[in-house]
């Protein structure tokens, strides 16, 4: 997949060269002609019915880049092979484009030295199209191209060229970058000469796969004799030549995963050995000095270990490396980016909230100024009720008194009428037997009447502490309006539930009311059938005694029913009703 990134990135420049108007469309003779030299150079069969066949239904006009594609990667890409020269294939597409694209009337750099700038350009630039080549990586080749001259890399020459290209554009093209490195910015002080050799460095180490190269003493495996050949170091091989021209291959070494290289001791007057251990072969080599045997054994063993875990060369590795960082980086910005929206849409979405938060808050405040001028005006009406019902309650007192009054009187009487003595015994036991369960019902009615009582006093305390509290969480400041707003409902519910269990116990209240008057009926019953049996017995016999009920005192009928408390009880409820009262006046 690799190889076939970089031989689309060529055949790219040769089809937008030939597409003259720049519409994006290249006639189909000018297609046959680069197919066919396409097939030539990568050695494959061109098949030219093939072509013709594939663009049957186009015969109105020029082919597109998208329509050619499915072509190139069926008929001639899928069946590449890494065995043809990919120099010779380079070197057409740039014919292509060069005769388009290059003014050479301005160029400090032979067509030679242009033809590696633009072949570092399709290493280095993104795979996207348009071609162009990034910032970090254009860094990368130029602080590269400096080392090969020898010179000194200044950082703040490119940061000023970076912001003034930033300015205009983010990346340059091929073009734009041979014209950039012909123009001499980056090298000066440096001859043509000096330049077109840190080119021509660099093109090796980045196209050609040469890590290392230079002049070394290697002995022969037949005659023994040591020869100088000029070695060249790729990441699979090591190539030794005649002369640095490259003119005459003498051999190569093939290097795998099982290859290794040591130092040897000085011999035979050869100083700087070190040796080559293959598979098949080994080979002794002398360096011209204790450096370059370090450098190269360094280098020979980098390439052992980089084919042993299956990994690229240093200098692609690198690349993918970078690729990667500029791909993370631009996905953290494209989230940081989203982020940053989806922070301004939950601020505006917060602001609208606040707005909204506001005026309901005015209007909880204005409803709850209403709520509190009607609940005065309830408390007022409560007063003048309870006003009312204490007077109704002292009248009803002294009516029942009198009524009282009037029953013993009717009691005396009836108690003349008992006749006979012998019913009398057993009527008296059926009426003392009634009189101690009607005391016992009355006692439990009391109880559940005091127990009424208290509830109903705390109902009515928590209710008042509600109304304060609520007076008090009026009186907060505006920012805890929405927190006190919510308190509110919840006690205002709490005050609702309130009310539904006053009404309850006002509602078992008056059941235990009626159960009340139904027990005092059957104990006024009991004493009557009592006083006139005792009568009865009085007057036949003057022998039986017969048990009377005790004193209770004076009874108090209240709106809550007959002997609820007395008077002094009444009157201490009645103060601790009108102090809690003032209090709360205070407290507003």
């Amino acid at each position: 997949m690799a190889l076939r990134d970089e031989l689309l990135k060529s055949i790219w420049h040769a089809f937008t060269a030939l597409d003259v108007d720049k519409s994006g469309k290249v006639s189909k003779s000018q297609l046959k002609v680069l197919s066919y030299n396409l097939c030539t150079l990568m050695k494959i069969p061109h098949d030219p019915v093939a072509l013709e066949e594939h663009f049957k239904d186009d015969d109105e006009g020029p082919v597109s880049n998208q329509g050619y594609m499915p072509y190139l990667n069926t008929f001639i890409l899928d069946k590449v092979k890494e065995e043809f020269d990919r120099q010779d294939f380079d070197r057409m597409c740039w014919t292509l484009c060069a005769r388009k694209n290059l003014d050479r009337s301005n160029l400090l750099i032979s067509d030679d030295d242009a033809f590696k700038i633009w072949c570092i350009f399709n290493f280095l630039c993104e795979d996207r199209y348009p071609l162009s080549i990034v910032t970090e990586e254009m860094e990368y080749f130029l602080h590269k191209l400096t080392d090969s001259m020898g010179g000194s890399w200044v950082e703040e020459r490119f940061e000023d060229y970076k912001l003034e290209l930033q300015a205009q554009q983010q990346s340059l093209s091929a073009w734009e970058l041979i014209t950039l490195v012909a123009s001499g910015h980056f090298s000066k002080g440096m001859d043509r000469q000096t330049l077109s050799m840190g080119i021509n460095e660099v093109y090796h180490e980045l196209i050609l796969d040469v890590l290392k190269q230079g002049y070394m003493m290697k002995k022969g495996h037949k005659r023994k004799n040591w020869t100088e050949r000029w070695f060249v170091l790729k990441p699979t091989s090591i190539s030794y030549y005649m002369g640095e021209d490259l003119a005459e291959k003498k051999g190569d070494i093939q290097l795998d995963g099982n290859c290794c290289v040591e130092p040897l001791p000085d011999k035979e007057g050869k100083k700087c050995l070190f040796f080559i251990k293959c598979a098949e072969k080994s080979f002794e080599i002398s360096a011209s000095d204790k450096k370059r045997k370090q450098e190269w054994i360094q280098a020979i063993q980098t390439c052992v270990s980089l084919l042993r875990l299956g990994l690229p060369a240093p200098h692609r590795e690198a690349r993918l490396r970078r690729r990667e960082q500029r791909r993370r980086l631009q996905a953290e910005q494209e989230e940081l980016e989203a982020r940053m929206k989806e922070l301004q849409a939950a601020n505006e979405t917060k602001q609208q909230e606040l707005e909204a938060m506001r005026k309901a808050l005015e209007e909880a405040a204005a409803s709850a100024a209403e709520e509190e001028r009607r609940r005065l005006l309830t408390q007022t009406e409560l007063q003048d009720r309870y006003r009312t019902d204490l007077e109704r309650e002292k009248t009803v007192r002294q009516q029942m008194e009198q009524q009282v009054a009037q029953k013993a009187s009717e009691v005396d009487q009836y108690l003349q009428r008992v006749r006979e003595l012998e019913d009398m015994y057993h009527r008296l036991e059926d009426a003392l037997e009634e009189e101690r369960t009607a005391r016992q019902d009355e006692e439990t009615v009391r109880r559940l009447q005091a127990r009424l009582l208290e509830e109903e006093s705390t109902k009515r305390a928590e209710l008042e502490q509600i109304h304060l509290r609520q007076q008090r969480a009026i009186s907060e400041t505006e920012a805890e309006k929405q927190q006190l707003e919510k308190e509110r409902r919840a006690k205002d519910s709490a005050l609702q539930d309130a009310m539904q269990q006053l009404e309850h116990l006002e509602s078992e209240r008056q059941v235990a009311l009626e159960q009340y008057q139904a027990v005092m009926k059957k104990l006024e019953d009991a004493a009557n059938n009592t006083r006139t049996w005792k009568h009865k017995v009085a007057e036949h016999e003057g022998l039986v005694r017969l048990i009377q009920p005790g004193n209770k005192g004076t009874q108090m009928i209240t709106n809550w029913g007959p002997a609820a408390f007395s008077e002094v009880e009444l009157s201490v409820r009645e103060k601790e009703w009108q102090e809690r009262k003032r209090q709360a006046s205070q407290a507003q």
